[in-house]
């Protein structure tokens, strides 16, 4: 049995390694990468996407300068060190250039534009105020004050709220998306106007009540930060289609 590690006179297997990885359960995230890695490869290679030896080359070049591994003698002991072959440390270089590619395909700027058009609305934002309390009549009775006064919310969440995370900025919260808030939360928010105030509304627990007031709605625009979750999203799709085509046994 292959000693995976070695402390002092201690040996630990490869067996006995994965075996302690299972116990700290970390064995199935790493296991959930390598399994996705290992099929987008298996699907570039079936698209009939190529890798040349200049790539090969490049891509190498580019992981040792990121590893600080600037000398031929460098790599050789990083090798070394992991007891990895030469032929090894090739095939993991040129596996990442098929990811790189398949997922480059697969998120083409075409189809992150199409999946936007269709999907717009799940990236559209909005900036909120809101007040955390823990009976019906308190809140009740916030809400008779903001019908006179709706300017004063922000004075109100730092005298009443009882989230302590937004109650010094006067309860602000921006950038909200639809799939954060709940989902009876999400559509009043969400089919509001800025200035509008919402409310009581009773939380999951059925112990606190909240009272948000929508300070501004930001329709989705297609930047660089959406276009890369959108890439991401896309991707992780496509994976999942695929692990259904495929036989994974672990």
């Amino acid at each position: 049995m292959s000693t995976a590690i070695k402390i002092n006179d201690e040996a630990i297997t490869a067996e006995q390694f994965i075996g302690i990885l299972k116990m700290s359960n970390e064995f199935p995230l790493l296991a959930e990468k390598i399994i996705r890695d290992k099929i987008t490869v298996q699907e570039a290679k079936k698209k009939g996407l190529s890798v040349s030896t200049e790539e090969v080359q490049q891509e190498a070049d580019d992981f040792r300068r990121v590893a600080a591994l600037h000398r031929a003698k460098d790599t050789q002991e990083w090798m070394d060190t992991r007891g990895l072959t030469l032929d090894e440390f090739e095939t993991f270089v040129t596996e990442r250039i098929y990811k790189k590619k398949m997922v480059e395909t697969i998120t083409s700027d075409q189809a992150i534009e199409e999946y936007f058009k269709l999907n717009s609305p799940k990236f559209d934002s909005a900036d909120i105020r809101h007040i955390v309390v823990d009976t019906e009549a308190k809140a009740k009775e916030l809400m008779s004050l903001l019908s006179e006064d709706p300017d004063s919310f922000s004075e109100l969440a730092r005298e009443h709220s009882l989230d302590s995370e937004t109650r010094k900025t006067g309860g602000q919260i921006g950038g909200l998306r639809r799939g954060v808030l709940p989902d009876e939360v999400s559509a009043k928010v969400f089919n509001a106007s800025a200035g509008d105030v919402i409310g009581p509304l009773q939380l999951g627990d059925g112990y606190f009540f909240e009272i948000v007031q929508v300070t501004a709605m930001n329709p989705a625009s297609l930047d660089d930060s959406t276009k890369e979750e959108i890439g991401e999203l896309i991707y992780n799709e496509w994976l999942e289609a695929r692990l259904q085509e495929h036989t994974v046994t672990v």
